[in-house]
């Protein structure tokens, strides 16, 4: 069992209800880790810091000044930064030709730009070492169709996460990636609902079905645990998907319309 009494975490990504940071955030915990829930919206924050006796800042990822004011801030309150996750993300499906410069400009600065500022502010807070951990997601593997912007930087994420574990190791941080593949999230909550979507993915999950934000939830603990001798990794949590693939868009059209037209007789 992970006991991570004494450490100090940070979620960032945390503001929606029932998200995969919010999920996280109560996990970290319940494992005695005093949990800082950071995101754009005070009330959820607030409400939750109180649920599990953490506390709330407001942040925007993609601002180099709220970022570096979460981590200074937190150091400033209890000497150093031990974990820090970042499971922010936005899940945007668009034909490759609509996406707009404005579309790109707002991915690469959540995504991307965003997850260097972070990873910034860890090098600057995490004096005793620690654990950073990065949500990306099993497309950057398993490809799906008018998901490329998101596909992208998510792999881009990866890439820094990779090169801060090569260079940052020696001070004692452990930095990683974790991947899910479709979850049982507020982001899907959508298309998860769509009659036949979610059977159209779970058959190409070799355990049986799609994730959920406690499944992630565990793998993150893992790597929060000092025990664990694992850094630079992209551990796919995701039940076996990226041994086979995503499926095709006519395979999701061909599983909908059966549900439908099941549901229909």
């Amino acid at each position: 069992m992970t006991d991570l009494t004494g450490k100090t975490a940070i979620v960032i990504g945390a503001a929606g209800d029932h998200n995969m940071g919010q999920v996280i955030a109560r996990a970290l915990a319940a494992a005695g880790a005093k949990t800082m829930v950071s995101g754009r919206k005070r009330d959820p924050l607030e409400a939750l810091a109180s649920e599990i006796g953490g506390e709330a800042v407001t942040c925007d990822l993609t601002s180099r000044a709220d970022v570096d004011a979460l981590f200074d801030g937190v150091a400033a309150r209890h000497g150093k930064v031990d974990i820090a996750i970042n499971a922010t993300g936005w899940g945007l499906m668009k034909p490759w030709a609509d996406v707009t410069d404005e579309d790109l400009a707002a991915m690469v600065a959540l995504q991307f730009t965003g997850v260097h500022h972070m990873l910034n502010a860890c090098l600057r807070t995490m004096t005793g070492g620690g654990s950073v951990i990065q949500i990306s997601s099993a497309t950057t593997q398993c490809l799906i169709y008018d998901h490329a912007a998101y596909i992208g930087t998510k792999a881009g994420s990866e890439a820094l996460i990779r090169c801060f574990a090569n260079q940052y190791g020696p001070l004692g941080i452990r930095a990683n990636v974790v991947s899910p593949g479709l979850t049982a999230t507020p982001m899907a909550a959508a298309a998860v609902a769509t009659p036949g979507l979610e059977a159209a993915f779970a058959k190409e999950y070799p355990l049986g079905r799609i994730g959920t934000a406690d499944d992630i939830a565990h793998t993150v603990l893992w790597l929060c645990d000092d025990r664990t001798f694992v850094t630079g990794q992209n551990i796919q949590a995701n039940g076996g998907l990226t041994l086979r693939r995503n499926p095709r868009p006519e395979e999701i059209a061909a599983s909908v319309g059966a549900a439908m037209a099941a549901a229909a007789q």
